[in-house]
């Protein structure tokens, strides 16, 4: 689940020469999505949000797996049989993939799309699956057995069942290929944003920076502190309202795939990054590692900052983030 991050913006303006700032709203990749860009007029903006949905669709027939013709599908298709060629985009975004499971000692995983769905968020759970079947969920599960070659461009899943999905990554990637795009287009300012995985670049038409309001997950009413953003990228994760409850104990619909196990403690995750492709990824990675050790490996990368909202609510930041610089009252 990942929280849609409000954003303040001037829709129309003018700064310097007569600019105007175009929004659309719609579907896509069965999500929410809204491209706003800054054009001398609205017909050049409707154009450069045009080229922007192609270039979503463009990238969805490469790296979904719900789509059968696609190079991920066909990766998955001949798991533990034979490797498959795949463009050189895709193999890039699965080596990158791999590069922050590695880093997050496997709580990212795109390999999680082998997990069976034993673990049920729509009020159908009525007790605990059994340690045994939460153990077999995971089996397929595992970074470590998808073989790349470099010299051919092709990946290979070393055991039949396994299967990857980019849903943890993908959508961060799209965000910033159509922002390179746009920028290569002579687009001086934009924001893009794929249901909360957001990117953003140049100013408002009145000069000011984009600002990106952090929801409360306990209030989705409530904006608890306001960002401004400069050529760089957001993404919030969170799971307030998919869980289940046991013996007392909250569990998200979040997974750590390396036990089978829901995570708990933690509602949701904010992280900022220079692309929203590692933002995406790392907020899945740093939810399911929980608060302390997260917040250890955020400290640790430079140009990477992150806020994470716990069970009972409390707020806790990493150490370049002044929450009471930037908090709403």
């Amino acid at each position: 689940m990942r929280l849609i991050i409000f954003i303040s913006f001037l829709l129309a303006g003018t700064f310097g020469s007569a600019q105007v700032t175009q929004k659309r709203t719609l579907s896509m990749l069965g999500s929410p999505f809204e491209m706003t860009v800054v054009a001398k007029d609205i017909p050049e903006a409707d154009y450069y949000i045009d080229m922007s949905v192609a270039e979503v669709s463009r990238i969805e027939n490469l790296i979904s797996d719900w789509i059968p013709t696609t190079p991920i599908s066909q990766v998955n298709k001949f798991a533990g049989i034979k490797p498959v060629k795949v463009p050189k985009e895709v193999f890039d975004l699965v080596e990158r993939s791999i590069k922050i499971s590695e880093l997050t000692s496997g709580a990212f995983d795109i390999s999680y799309a082998s997990m069976d769905k034993i673990w049920k968020f729509d009020g159908s759970m009525t007790k605990m699956p059994t340690p045994e079947e939460i153990k077999n969920s995971v089996s397929k599960v595992g970074y470590k057995n998808i073989i790349l070659d470099h010299k051919n461009n092709t990946l290979f899943l070393k055991f039949d069942g396994m299967k990857l999905g980019l849903g943890g990554i993908g959508q961060g990637f799209i965000a910033d290929k159509i922002k390179t795009l746009l920028i290569s287009k002579g687009v001086v300012a934009g924001i893009v944003n794929i249901s909360g995985d957001i990117n953003t670049w140049g100013k408002q038409t009145n000069g000011e920076k984009w600002k990106v309001g952090i929801k409360n997950p306990l209030n989705k009413n409530k904006i608890f502190a306001t960002f401004p953003l400069e050529d760089s990228a957001v993404e919030t994760s969170g799971s307030y309202e998919k869980f289940v409850t046991f013996n007392g104990k909250r569990y998200s619909h979040i997974i750590d795939t390396r036990t089978g196990y829901p995570s708990s403690g933690v509602i949701s995750v904010s992280v900022f990054a220079k692309t929203t492709e590692l933002a995406d990824a790392l907020a899945t990675g740093i939810f399911v590692l929980g608060v302390d050790v997260g917040l250890d490996l955020v400290n640790q990368l430079p140009g990477i900052g992150c806020i994470y909202v716990d069970d009972n609510g409390k707020i806790f930041s990493s150490k370049n983030i002044d929450l009471k610089k930037y908090k709403d009252e």
